[in-house]
């Protein structure tokens, strides 16, 4: 898990959450795209800094890592569209020669995503690793977890888009937060990070006829399918 502080220059803009992807030996941070770029909210910062743990025996100790959005003149991450239209997760790849000697990190890896014959379940429970208006452990620099369940059927397309739904109460900095399932005791990778990582948390979804003073918010939310990954971190 990386908490994400978005600057234009030396201004901080936003707060948001993002995690590590591992494959074939190259590290990405993964975040929500509006993190990087949102062009209708004229969020358009030019850095992104990140905490890294610095000692595997304290971890109270963390140093901050900045990673430039752009190099001359061109964006460095990798985003995605499909029929849907444009899909909002962003991956950026870290250059392991420029992190800080030691970093601790745990990084998902492709073994972490479901397979395609998995079934799971409407109403099966989830966790949405993060940093709600960046409120974290300030001392251990570690994120909140929330409660959640799949509130939509796992594997179609919400009215055609390329994400799910969860049902969780989520707030600002949440975005870009990994939604995962707890593996069964013994499953794939589970000695090492034993989550299934099922999306990207992205926004709140409302409904444009609710009235505000009458009906609460759904308390639904975005998220967007992992395998994505596997198309944005190909070489």
């Amino acid at each position: 898990m990386a908490r994400i502080c978005t600057f234009r220059q030396h201004q901080l803009l936003t707060n948001a959450s993002g995690f590590f992807f591992e494959r074939d030996g190259r590290l990405y941070l993964v975040t929500s795209r509006h993190v990087v770029i949102d062009e209708p909210n004229h969020h358009l910062p030019d850095r992104v800094e990140i905490e890294l743990h610095t000692d595997p025996e304290n971890m109270t100790k963390s140093s901050g890592f900045s990673i430039p959005l752009y190099q001359q003149g061109k964006a460095v991450w990798r985003q995605g569209v499909d029929a849907g239209g444009g899909i909002d997760v962003a991956v950026i790849e870290i250059d392991l020669s420029a992190l800080p000697e030691p970093t601790v990190y745990r990084a998902f890896n492709p073994t972490n995503l479901p397979t395609p014959d998995e079934h799971i379940e409407i109403g099966a429970s989830l966790l949405i690793v993060g940093f709600p208006l960046g409120f974290h452990d300030t001392l251990h620099h570690m994120p909140v977890v929330r409660q959640a369940v799949v509130a939509s059927s796992f594997g179609l397309r919400f009215q055609g888009h390329g994400y799910f739904l969860t049902d969780a109460r989520t707030h600002r900095g949440t975005s870009g937060a990994p939604v995962v399932m707890r593996l069964s005791e013994g499953g794939a990778n589970a000695d090492f990070l034993p989550w299934r990582l099922l999306g990207v948390h992205s926004s709140r979804l409302d409904v444009g006829s609710r009235d505000i003073n009458l009906d609460e918010a759904l308390g639904l939310n975005c998220a967007w399918y992992a395998d994505i990954l596997m198309t944005l971190t190909a070489t």
